[in-house]
């Protein structure tokens, strides 16, 4: 056991779907690695792991999407969670439409964002994406009742983490 699991295991963050989209392509993923992380300018950070299709799409995109789900779209996260993009593209079962530069916004999203990627940070097995964000909405959700990782911790991921 890592000493940092007992602290790692009290902790119950959002989790998040990003999408992407670069040469003609579009993907998107479920994400537990994801902060603000800079107040002034305001920044966010998004942590993909190397062995996901939407890491090597998000690469070449110069903007990514940021979305919060509610608990009740579990089915959502299982999508973008329990699924590949190297074997299903996700976006034929999802209500979505397209932002400037092609950016995939989930429809059915409780709150999104639309992050230029700023810098790209190599840290083991995820790369960290520092995003400005430039557009979002949210609609009307009661706090604390956004989608949390143990709402899906029964999910079997479409990757290893690593």
């Amino acid at each position: 056991m890592v000493a940092v699991d007992g602290f790692s295991d009290l902790l119950d963050p959002p989790v998040y779907v990003v999408t992407a989209a670069a040469g003609g392509e579009r993907a998107g993923c479920l994400v537990g690695f994801a902060s603000q992380c800079s107040l002034t300018p305001v920044r966010f950070a998004v942590w993909l792991s190397k062995a996901n299709h939407t890491y090597r799409v998000a690469c070449r995109a110069p903007f990514l999407g940021v979305h919060l789900l509610d608990r009740e779209q579990h089915g959502l996260a299982r999508l973008f969670g329990g699924e590949t993009g190297d074997r299903v593209d996700k976006f034929t079962r999802a209500r979505w439409e397209p932002w400037g530069e092609d950016v995939p916004l989930l429809g059915d999203a409780c709150a999104w964002f639309v992050g230029r990627v700023e810098e790209r940070a190599d840290w083991g097995d995820h790369v960290g994406f520092a995003l400005a964000p430039v557009d979002g909405g949210a609609r009307s959700v009661p706090r604390g009742s956004v989608l949390t990782l143990r709402d899906v911790i029964d999910l079997d991921p479409g990757h290893p983490a690593s």
